[in-house]
């Protein structure tokens, strides 16, 4: 058998499907994918926490302004935000989405903030 009959024999091979990334669900398009990954930020328990000692109550307006800020840290690549809004100042996970831990002004003199990467003032 010459190799012309060899390969007129053999079936062919469909190439091997990717497994999905992860977090991805089989059949799931790019913008359902952007869009969950934008749904809204998570509190930490400490932010959480933080806030709700001091009484401190953020309007569904600053949440915007918030997720705004967040969104334009992601599209410049922070990874660690201090965002300063009104007269609060937030720690924020940008790659989590996630309050890490909040002040307000009056607990902003004379702290230090590490770990962080840029700023954002809204």
């Amino acid at each position: 058998m010459n190799r012309i009959e060899w390969q007129a024999l053999t079936p062919p091979v469909a190439p091997a499907a990717k497994p999905p990334a992860a977090g991805v669900k089989p059949g799931q398009d790019f913008q359902a994918i952007f869009n969950e990954k934008l749904a809204g930020l998570k509190f930490s328990r400490h932010a959480s926490e933080r806030l709700e000692s001091r009484k401190i109550n953020l309007s569904p307006e600053q949440m915007a302004r918030l997720e705004q800020g967040v969104n334009k840290a992601a599209g410049k690549g922070a990874r660690e935000s201090l965002v300063l809004l009104d007269d609060l100042a937030l720690v924020v996970s940008i790659k989590n989405r996630t309050v890490i831990t909040a002040a307000s002004r009056q607990e902003l003199r004379e702290n230090v903030f590490t770990n962080i990467d840029s700023a954002v003032l809204l």
